[in-house]
């Protein structure tokens, strides 16, 4: 477990570690999971091809969460945005296409993955906020 992956030598060792078969966790501040492998490939700004690499060989999946307000005012709910790595994803950070993950996540329901106002809409419908 890394606490916060928040420089390059953490985030270089956290992803050596992954691509040699380690189960790594970490935690990064950011707006989504998008936000999230932009930021990862953004310290690298000198080796971005052979981080797009590894990044796209070993991650595995990236939630982000939002504590919002319950509708009856006794304290908050989850809302999480999900992304599941598939080898369509993998190739897209691998070639520099990252803007295109937002599209993956918004159909890839059947997988497991949700965009943050997905989540948020779900939340709205079921009546917990």
């Amino acid at each position: 477990m890394v606490g916060e992956l928040r420089d390059e030598e953490t985030i270089a060792t956290a992803l050596t570690a992954a691509e040699t078969g380690h189960l790594v966790f970490g935690t990064l501040h950011t707006a989504g999971a998008v936000d999230t492998v932009h930021r990862i490939l953004d310290v690298f700004p000198d080796r971005e091809q052979q981080i797009r690499a590894q990044l796209a060989a070993s991650l595995a999946a990236v939630v982000s969460q939002k504590l919002l307000p319950r509708r009856d005012g006794k304290g908050r709910v989850g809302a999480y945005e999900v992304l599941i790595m598939t080898a369509a994803l993998r190739n897209l950070i691998r070639e520099g296409h990252t803007q295109q993950i937002r599209s993956f996540m918004q159909t890839g329901s059947r997988l497991g993955m949700q965009t943050m106002e997905q989540a948020v809409e779900m939340l709205q419908r079921t009546g917990k906020i």
